[in-house]
């Protein structure tokens, strides 16, 4: 947006300015767009400022100073997940630029932004917000430091940040703004973010709880010996009893107690570890990571406090609970917003390759209860699915083949986050607001969750059989063991609804880093699969899963990835593109990267060790390992299974992995050795630890992961998933 628009719409100044490091596309798959029209329908003028140089504070200055704040954001993807490999290398496209020009936006740039923005107009109110901001509200392990990292607060220097599902957090602040309410009173919205000084509570009747005493690491102390002398106990003053010696019995009925326990729990904060010793210690680390996400469900969350610094300069990072998830109408009010459904006008013909990708695609939900480790999206979108309405998804649809010209009647997915969680929830309300489990998954699907699919059936029928759409397929990642759970859907979606190929996520075949995934076992997989060929068979159709699976996730050995590869051969898959894993910040996998503890089960200094592939070269071979098939990896290969005392897969054999001879490499010529493999522990045994090093942080579960995807049949390459999911 430009001065010169402002002054065609007659505005002298906008009441807030957007700023994000994509291209301004006005479509709800983008955050920005989504945010600036549900703002605009509140009647707020609302500017935007798409991918500033951030050089200088000039950029920032274009739209003049807002009325009520600057919104800050990295854009629909995290900045370094954007720019980065898993092996920190610099990507040399950007799917969020015109032309996929790479070098548009800064590394961090959440607080580079905020930073200049409070640079360009010092009395400015500064709010951050989206996939970058949630990931980093409190302290945080990053992997392209290599080392913990403050929460973005005190870095961008922000008035306030907004997690999670902001639309209501944001409505709110910008009512209560344009009221005349200072930034620094708005302490109640829930969702949000901000710097307090230490001690501060919101209130008298707030009490604040440290961490330790709810889940303490390190050893159980003994409880004390009831017939110890005297003096060697520590007792406790006896109760005293009433006038006339006798104590008073109260009877509480149980909906009384439930309901005065909720009231005190809904006004306590659980005070985390400071960064300090976060930083310090990964026993620590862990434990804060364990609590921070048990303290996630909206139902039953509790506020959260962390300290950052010492001495004088010391500040509390205060975080309200979780934003509550939005309604089935709210959902459909902020996708029926009037969308010019295009990029701006001022990139021209520009091609924007994250807007080829997802143009004809609809969001159907938010959300995933999946609760997979190495995945961001519980952490910023929450486990609770908000799904839209029927009428709604398909007035879409009618919107699409009515305004997009290029539209040639494909619709190229209905899903989201998963394809089909679309209405699935708790089957009692009351079970699922008081629940702290962190899967409804793993490690089997809960008994409280309904599985009914029928409502995503209907949805399908109803999509395909609209005037001008001649195909709908599903793009988005499926979750197979839900959907064994409906033959009916499996064959719906088989029969009418894939464009040949069909994402899918095993992840892994080993019961060792599933485990650490909170991933079902390879034999649900494996059901789902026989599922998919009886129903494509029956339907005449030539179709192909593409598995995708993860190299070098915490818990994998060597021996892992070699079951992993002999599976992959069994199964004729050959993985085209392979990442390894890359741990993102706040993720339960990237704790385990960098603490070697499990944060899934109670943290001590003495629980189990997590080993992961560290050492480069260690990553190096897990990932030529999904890649058995490429003669550049085999040296790697036979000296790995040399040193594990697995020659026997080395060979022509049919349970052979690699041949022992190079191509064009003459019997009896010296071939060139390959860099050591550097081993992994073996499993089962207890691994050393391994070097460090790293680069990460995502919006999306596939580019957090690294993985790499698997197809078998005719031309079978497949693509990784790279870019983030579509966030609001």
């Amino acid at each position: 947006m430009s001065r010169s628009e402002m002054k065609t719409l007659g505005w002298d100044a906008c009441d807030v300015i957007l700023v994000t490091g994509d291209a301004y596309i006005d479509h709800p798959s983008f955050g920005m767009a989504l945010i600036g029209r549900m703002l605009e329908a509140q009647g707020f003028r609302v500017g935007i400022i798409s991918q500033p140089d951030w050089k200088s504070a000039e950029p920032f200055r274009a739209l003049g100073r807002p009325r009520l704040f600057f919104g800050i954001t990295a854009g629909n993807m995290d900045s370094m997940v954007n720019r980065y490999t898993s092996d920190r290398k610099i990507r040399s496209d950007d799917a969020y630029t015109p032309g996929a020009e790479a070098g548009k936006r800064p590394d961090r740039a959440v607080t580079v932004y905020a930073q200049r923005a409070r640079e360009a107009f010092p009395d400015a109110n500064v709010v951050i917000g989206s996939i970058e901001a949630s990931l980093r509200r409190i302290a945080h392990y990053d992997y392209w430091s290599d080392k913990v990292r403050r929460s973005v607060l005190p870095d961008s220097k922000a008035d306030l940040l907004i997690f999670g599902n902001a639309e209501r957090a944001l409505v709110a602040l910008a009512r209560r703004l344009d009221a005349g309410e200072p930034i620094a009173a708005i302490r109640d919205l829930r969702g949000t973010a901000f710097m307090v000084k230490p001690g501060w509570l919101p209130g008298e009747d707030w009490s604040e709880i440290d961490s330790l005493s709810l889940d303490r690491p390190g050893r159980i102390e003994p409880h004390a010996d009831p017939y110890a002398m005297e003096d060697e106990k520590r007792t406790a003053p006896a109760p005293q009893p009433t006038g006339g010696g006798a104590q008073p019995v109260q009877i509480v009925p149980a909906a009384e107690r439930i309901a005065a326990r909720r009231a005190a729990r809904g006004k306590t904060a659980v005070r985390l570890p400071s960064y300090e010793t976060v930083s310090a210690d990964p026993v620590m680390y862990a434990h804060a990571s364990r609590v921070f996400h048990l303290e996630s469900n909206p139902g039953n969350a509790r506020a959260l406090v962390q300290a950052h610094g010492e001495g004088p300069g010391r500040r509390d990072v205060w975080l309200n609970p979780p934003p509550i998830p939005l309604t089935t109408p709210e959902m459909d009010f902020v996708y029926g917003l009037p969308y010019a459904r295009r990029p701006h006008p001022a990139y021209g013909d520009a091609r924007i390759p994250a807007w080829d990708m997802i143009k004809f695609s609809i969001n159907i939900m938010r959300g995933c209860f999946g609760g997979c480790t190495f995945c961001s999206i519980t952490e910023h979108e929450g486990r609770i699915i908000q799904s839209r309405s029927e009428e709604s998804i398909l007035r879409e649809i009618e919107e699409i083949r009515d305004r997009t010209p290029d539209f040639k009647g494909h619709i190229t997915d209905l899903g989201g986050p998963t394809a089909n969680m679309y209405r699935l929830a708790c089957k009692d309300k009351r079970i699922e607001t008081s629940c702290r489990r962190l899967s409804c998954v793993y490690p089997d699907i809960c008994e409280n969750l309904g599985t009914d699919h029928a409502p995503l059936v209907s949805l399908y029928r109803k999509a395909r059989a609209i005037p001008g759409v001649k195909r709908v397929t599903i793009g988005s990642g499926l979750r197979y063991d839900l959907a064994v759970r409906s033959p009916e859907y499996v064959k719906e979606l088989v029969t009418h609804h894939v464009s040949g190929l069909l994402k899918i996520a095993p992840e892994h075949t080993e019961e060792g880093p599933l485990s650490k995934m909170m991933k079902p076992g390879i034999g649900t997989y494996e059901k789902f699969a026989a599922m998919f060929e009886k129903y494509s068979k029956e339907a005449g159709k030539k179709q192909h899963l593409v598995p995708y699976f993860i190299a070098a996730h915490p818990g994998t050995t060597d021996e892992d990835m070699v079951n992993l590869a002999l599976w992959l051969k069994k199964q004729g898959f050959k993985p085209d593109q392979v990442q390894t894993f890359l741990p993102t910040p706040m993720a339960m996998a990237t704790t385990m990267y960098h603490s070697r503890r499990n944060p899934l089960r109670k943290v001590s200094a003495d629980s189990e060790i997590v080993e992961t592939a560290r050492a480069g070269k260690v990553r190096k071979l897990h990932k030529a390992l999904l890649r058995w098939h490429d003669p550049e990896n085999w040296p790697l290969i036979r000296e790995a299974l040399q040193q594990m005392g697995r020659a026997d897969l080395i060979g022509n054999g049919p349970h052979c992995l690699v041949p022992r001879h190079q191509p064009g490499v003459p019997l009896g010529a010296t071939e060139r050795p390959a860099a050591s493999a550097g081993r992994g522990p073996a499993k089962g045994a207890a691994g050393t630890r391994q070097p460090s090093g790293r680069p990460g942080a995502a919006a999306n579960r596939g580019a957090q992961a690294g993985r790499a995807p698997a197809r078998s049949g005719p031309g079978a390459s497949g693509k990784p998933a790279r870019s983030g999911k579509r966030h609001a």
